[in-house]
């Protein structure tokens, strides 16, 4: 062991300069950059992320079509110049202030998921006839605009108003108006896992007394039968509901509506129903080919011209459906001819 270290001393001393070169190299290419990469990711099939107490089987697959990101460093900014379908964001379209960290938009890309997979459940039981119900109303603190005149931050879950528990976000502003411009509001929050008490004051922005945050309202379901949605914390963003909605729905109807088809989609749903579009819909579609699947689902307007557009130019071998709402999709599939 004595005679190992020896070598490795000799080794530095003689070699000192150059390993000291690739430290500094390493340290310059990976220096964080103001900036995010996106690209063409894969695929996930939905039913790996549900747990049913009881439900039907499919033959087929929903599947989750993903975008894969990375921090801007020199490596990646360099390798976007020689990549042309790495696309470069800046950092500020993701902020609302130079206040939010990074800590701040994973938790609000984290939201957005929940908040997507339960509209999910509710909208998939509501259709297949089966039993839910609200089990518990969380209120989100998602975005501070002022950190200096509020005690709140992002990721706070609002419990109680001056001792009231709150339905909606429209009673919180209700609450704010009662107040005069200067009174503190009084809140219990949950933060971390852990109750506090804390004085909120209300102040006067265009005419409108509010006290400087935004608040997301998100549902918890108790079901019949039992649902489980299994996301990793690295997971975040409303993109998925339609296909979650989707997959949910299949497995709680007898008939399978896959057809034993391999089926990829995008496109964020409401608690009506509706598809809403999202970004980076090509890189999707990218991802959808390259896993050979039958059927792309893309939100009607800009992302289905785009993809409809993608497919002519690139010979793509997939057929590509338009989804305006959660209902027109299901008719779509219908017409879909089984996989031999």
């Amino acid at each position: 062991m004595q005679k190992f270290i020896q070598k490795i001393k000799e080794y530095v001393k003689e070699n000192y300069k150059f390993l000291l070169f690739l430290v500094v190299l390493y340290l310059v290419l990976t220096f964080p950059l103001p900036y995010y990469i996106y690209t063409g990711g894969g695929i996930m099939p939905v039913d790996k992320k549900i747990e049913f107490s009881s439900s039907y089987q499919e033959k087929g697959s929903f599947n989750l079509a993903y975008v894969s990101e990375w921090r801007g460093t020199i490596t990646t900014m360099l390798l976007s110049k020689v990549f042309k379908n790495w696309e470069v964001v800046p950092k500020e379209e993701y902020t609302l202030s130079e206040d939010d960290s990074e800590e701040d938009i994973f938790f609000r890309n984290k939201v957005s998921l929940d908040e997507a997979n339960q509209i999910a459940i509710q909208l998939a039981y509501q259709k297949a006839g089966k039993s839910y119900k609200i089990k518990k109303r969380n209120f989100y603190v998602l975005y501070v605009e002022n950190q200096e005149k509020t005690p709140l931050k992002v990721g706070d879950n609002i419990l109680k108003v001056e001792g009231k528990t709150i339905e909606n976000v429209e009673e919180y502003k209700e609450a704010v108006k009662k107040m005069e411009v200067g009174e503190k509001l009084t809140l219990l929050i949950e933060r971390k896992g852990k109750e506090k008490e804390v004085q909120v004051e209300v102040f006067l922005e265009n005419n409108e007394k509010i006290t400087g945050i935004s608040v997301t309202e998100i549902d918890e379901y108790q079901t019949n039968p039992k649902i489980s949605l299994h996301f990793s914390p690295a997971e975040g963003g409303p993109s998925g509901g339609l296909m979650t909605t989707l997959a949910i729905y299949n497995r709680l109807t007898k008939k399978d509506i896959t057809k034993g088809l391999t089926i990829v989609g995008t496109g964020t749903i409401d608690k009506e129903g509706h598809v809403g579009a999202i970004g980076g819909v090509l890189y999707k579609l990218q991802g959808a080919v390259k896993a050979k699947a039958d059927v792309f689902i893309a939100p009607a307007g800009e992302n289905y011209e785009e993809c409809k557009k993608a497919i002519k130019e690139n010979h793509y071998a997939i057929k590509l459906i338009s989804a305006s709402t959660f209902d027109e999709v299901l008719k779509k599939l219908d017409q879909l001819e089984k996989k031999s």
